[in-house]
């Protein structure tokens, strides 16, 4: 017997950090997950390690990633439970300077993709009236960030069309949840450039793996509209709603330039 409501998944980005600690989290405890990311021999690595474990190679800046996703989230042969779009990655620097390439990368994963993969999960879940979609975004979507502008945008997003979502699919008794961590230890500091992070940023504001995973899977089950690891961010997200715009981008520019 699974602990978890949902008997199958399908989570994307999962070679690497949340979307592999959220397998793992769910194929330990019985829940058969399709695993989607670029790099086929981790996902390779992953169904070795667990039973029920079906591996989808895909790259989600593609059009043919998309579809191939899509497909099979909508194969009603094959039930799909739980989507998690956990797909996603930054670029940190000067906007002027950034590649425009990776920036439109960058914007048709964590945006492009997360969309039509999120329409996907709710045009096969709501006939249904049953099924459950976390996507992953950050506490960056809460407030601008000068040298992560892009990602903060993209985040930002996110968080938009997963509450607007949340409410639209409640009625039909799906849930939908916004999945939003602060400073995590994963492949992204390398990716997205910000390995400084570790040695300038204090220990505390560090949120581990396992914390941000089971608050994501909990708020997902629990039907909430944000789920935000850690008390430091969730204050952190309270006060973003409250102080003015010019504060809030004051106090990023100052934390970016340190």
């Amino acid at each position: 017997m699974t602990s978890f409501p949902f008997r199958t998944a399908l989570v994307t980005g999962a070679s690497s950090g949340i979307g592999q600690t959220i397998v793992e989290s769910l194929a330990a405890d019985g829940v058969e997950v399709v695993v989607v990311a670029r790099r086929q021999a981790r996902l390779v690595a992953l169904a070795q390690r667990f039973d029920g474990i079906e591996v989808l190679p895909a790259d989600l800046t593609s059009a043919d990633g998309v579809a191939a996703v899509t497909a099979r989230i909508g194969d009603e042969r094959r039930v799909i439970d739980l989507v998690v779009n956990n797909a996603g990655f930054g670029t940190t620097g000067v906007f002027a300077e950034l590649d425009p390439a990776r920036i439109a990368a960058e914007i048709a994963l964590n945006v492009g993709a997360l969309t039509q993969l999120s329409r996907a999960a709710l045009a096969a879940m709501t006939p249904r009236s049953r099924g459950w979609l976390l996507n992953v975004s950050s506490v960056a979507s809460f407030q601008p960030a000068p040298r992560l502008a892009v990602y903060a945008a993209t985040k930002a997003y996110v968080t938009s069309l997963t509450e607007s979502l949340h409410e639209e699919a409640k009625r039909d008794g799906v849930h939908v949840t916004a999945l939003c961590p602060g400073l995590t230890p994963t492949e992204f500091q390398s990716v997205s450039n910000t390995d400084a992070y570790v040695a300038e940023f204090p220990s505390i504001l560090w949120t581990t793996l396992e914390r941000v995973v089971s608050t994501g899977l909990q708020g997902v089950i629990d039907n909430k509209a944000l789920a935000v690891p850690g008390l430091q961010y969730q204050a952190m997200a309270s006060i973003a709603g409250v102080l003015p715009r010019r504060v809030l981008r004051h106090i990023s520019g100052l934390v970016q330039r340190t």
